[in-house]
């Protein structure tokens, strides 16, 4: 070989090294080709933070599997036993007994915050202000002509406050009756179905309580308000004697905070590469609920919106895998 050819050759070879050594972790440092298990759960923004993370990982060479489970068992069996490896969307608003006994297993590993700031709380639309002026204070809704504004045959003379699904908790059932509201709870079936109800009320300006969480694309796009209840304190929860009803717990707000990623304990040292990449991905507030509109007001599948998240932050990816 003469020295032209020989040159050639080996600026051939570190261009291909090069390219090898910019895709990794590729199929041959991918650790096990045992299937990662991301979570998949009954809201929007979650799946969305799942299919992103699998995508990821899938570019990176592992092989990602999307089970749908419970969200709140989920961290106290399925990720301590591995049945499920990943969960992205632990929210503190919700989640945090839950979470306290998932950490005291030792089993499953936080893996810290994602990045949004958690709220949620009852919500209406601010034209039903006209029929309540005392709001968003929540005494307002003791008075029964408030209360009244707020009905549908179903329910009256009592309001109707449309709570999320039963699995999400969130216990207003018993707010309801701690802080003695004339309002009946009816827990949506999903997630879609509780925001079409919303969609479908705001455009007729009929009359609406319901369950509004952030981050999502709903308080960007109708104009609301939260109801202001008292100050969520953990002892408010569990002891009945704090708090504005000295019989009852539960009489104050829901929680508020962040949200959570979570792992089965194995990850760490099984995929370690997919470990730094789940510890390191965050999302902007912004651009969630703007992808979550892309779904659900926009038709998008999430498999596509994930994907092209992925293909237009593949520098900020690959700099987490490093």
């Amino acid at each position: 070989m003469n020295r032209k050819s020989a040159w050639k050759s080996g600026v051939l070879a570190v261009a291909a090294l090069a390219a090898m050594t910019f895709a990794t972790p590729h199929a041959s440092a991918v650790e096990s080709n045992d299937p990662i298990k991301i979570a998949l759960f009954d809201w929007t923004s979650v799946n969305l933070n799942a299919r992103i993370l699998g995508g990821i990982l899938e570019k990176l060479g592992y092989t990602v599997e999307y089970p749908t489970g419970d969200y709140l068992s989920s961290l106290t069996t399925s990720l301590t036993n591995g049945d499920v490896t990943v969960g992205i969307e632990y929210w503190d608003t919700t989640a945090g007994e839950a979470m306290k006994a998932s950490d005291a297993t030792g089993q499953t590993e936080r893996l810290g915050e994602l990045g949004p700031k958690a709220k949620e709380e009852w919500w209406y639309p601010l034209y039903m202000k006209e029929k309540c002026p005392g709001l968003p204070n929540w005494e307002a809704l003791k008075d029964p002509k408030c209360a009244e504004a707020f009905s549908t045959a179903e329910t009256a003379p009592k309001g109707r406050y449309v709570g999320g699904p039963v699995t999400w908790e969130g216990f207003d059932d018993e707010r309801v009756v701690a802080l003695d509201l004339p309002f009946t709870v009816i827990h949506a079936g999903t997630d879609a179905a509780m925001f079409a109800e919303l969609d479908s009320a705001y455009q007729r300006k009929a009359p609406i309580m319901l369950w509004v969480y952030s981050p999502h694309w709903a308080p960007a796009k109708y104009e609301g308000e939260w109801v202001q209840f008292p100050e969520y304190s953990a002892e408010c929860y569990a002891d009945p004697k704090v708090g504005v009803n000295p019989d009852k717990a539960y009489d104050c707000g829901k929680p508020h905070g962040e949200i959570w990623k979570y792992s089965w304990g194995g990850l760490k040292d099984k995929w370690p590469v997919a470990y730094k990449v789940a510890k390191a991905y965050q999302i902007d507030t912004n651009e969630l609920n703007a992808m979550s509109g892309q779904v659900d007001l926009d038709g998008k599948s999430i498999e596509d919106v994930a994907a092209a998240w992925v293909d237009a932050n593949e520098a900020k990816w690959r700099a987490w895998a490093q």
